[in-house]
């Protein structure tokens, strides 16, 4: 497809506000699940971590 000016490239042959909103939702998506993505790896860094009190003592995963 040819355009000959970027106000023809933007409209898509009519189709540009499907288009552009599909790519703009599509970009909005990614972000929101990359900051969640970062927020729930830092939140599982600052858990504290499980010592059993006594090294001797078998795992409950073999128990």
């Amino acid at each position: 497809m040819n355009w000959h000016s970027l106000n023809d490239f933007l409209a898509m042959g009519g189709y540009g506000l499907y288009v552009w909103g599909s790519f703009g939702v599509t970009a909005l998506v990614l972000a929101i699940e990359c900051i969640a993505l970062a927020q729930r790896r830092k939140a599982l860094r600052d858990l504290p971590l499980d010592e059993p009190e006594d090294f001797n003592e078998r795992p409950l995963h073999e128990a």
